[in-house]
């Protein structure tokens, strides 16, 4: 049973919150608090496993109460709800970096809709119970001298690397940006999964932390070494044969938009058997086909094993399918990714 206490301003959002988490198997609703002093005054007593938090609230913000939560119980699970705006974006996407596990879109559930509610926020929610992170600790495969050879290799003969991601990615690719070196010899696309509003902060966020320029991808761009363009939230990304970006949002019925298999699929087809395929962590199968299609057509692919996935679903996935050369812990890909500016 994972404990959930909800932090909110609006009277609307708890209650709505609470009648959900009250009905909900496995979820346990155990406080409320309408503002961040009373936040934290009461949930060190509530003993919570989970905590939603409002980014924007008067008074003590979202910001500030993060930090007294994690400093009295560094274990705790924190999920922002933030709105779209400019200012609660970046303010999500900073929280992130400072212990929150996962943020939400408040402009995407409607609180009189209890259906959608549920479905746009317990997913979320589940995700982050006891259960669902106690894989993090387990040990990765370790991958042999020669395999490690022959990915470096593989990769000496890439022109473009791909990466996608969901739950848990931000934290993962602000990993591997900050430690990839400046003569990184590929262009880099990620594709992260979030709600529109938010992939232009968290790319602007990665490029004051990169040594890469990494910004929001725009309609013909050209992709370079020593660039990094992270795809727009409802827009899928497309690489065209002279490594330029093509943007728009079709297939329109994609459960993900951007689709990390729509993008994956245009760099094979742009760079058949040049393509550095990279999965990390995150729920569902988006990028198995993608990464079948990679590998298929001679690329290289590595995915995030269960050792440091927050969320071990996409990679696992996409190594059922037979798209996986390697599966490496995050530590291990960033130590790959530094060996290919070595060579």
């Amino acid at each position: 049973m994972t404990r959930v206490f909800v932090v909110d301003d609006s009277a609307f959002i708890r209650k709505a919150l609470a009648r959900v988490l009250q009905a909900e198997p496995g979820l346990s609703f155990v406080g409320e608090a309408a503002n961040g002093a009373q936040a934290v005054e009461r949930i060190p007593a509530a003993d919570p496993d989970l905590v939603t938090l409002d980014v924007a609230m008067p008074g003590m913000g979202g910001q500030e109460v993060l930090r007294e939560l994690l400093r009295w119980k560094p274990t705790l699970k924190v999920v922002m709800l933030s709105a779209h705006t400019q200012e609660g974006a970046e303010a999500s996407i900073e929280a992130l970096t400072s212990g929150a596990v996962d943020f939400i879109d408040k402009t995407s559930f409607n609180v009189m809709d209890l259906d959608t509610l549920r479905r746009e926020v317990l997913e979320k929610l589940r995700i982050w119970g006891p259960k669902a992170v106690e894989s993090v600790a387990r040990n990765g495969v370790k991958v042999t001298p020669a395999v490690q050879a022959a990915n470096l290799k593989k990769a000496a003969g890439c022109e473009l690397c791909v990466i996608g991601a969901s739950t848990g990615g931000p934290i993962a690719l602000q990993r591997i940006l900050e430690a990839t070196p400046a003569n990184f010899p590929l262009p880099i696309v990620i594709v992260q999964h979030m709600p529109a509003g938010f992939t232009g902060p968290f790319a602007a966020r990665l490029n004051r932390l990169s040594r890469a320029q990494v910004s929001e991808a725009a309609d013909g761009d050209q992709l370079r070494p020593g660039r990094a363009l992270v795809a727009p939230a409802g827009r899928h990304l497309r690489v065209t044969p002279n490594l330029t970006v093509e943007l728009n949002d079709k297939p329109a019925d994609a459960k993900h938009i951007p689709s990390v298999d729509v993008t994956m699929k245009s760099a094979a087809e742009a760079r058949p058997g040049a393509v550095l395929g990279i999965l990390l962590t995150g729920m569902g199968q988006d990028g198995a086909e993608g990464m079948v299609t990679i590998r298929k057509s001679g690329g290289l692919t590595l995915g995030e094993s269960e050792a440091s996935c927050v969320v071990y679903g996409m990679s696992r996935a996409a190594e059922h399918k037979g798209g996986v050369d390697s599966m490496l812990p995050l530590p291990e890909i960033v130590s790959f990714l530094e060996a290919i500016s070595t060579k």
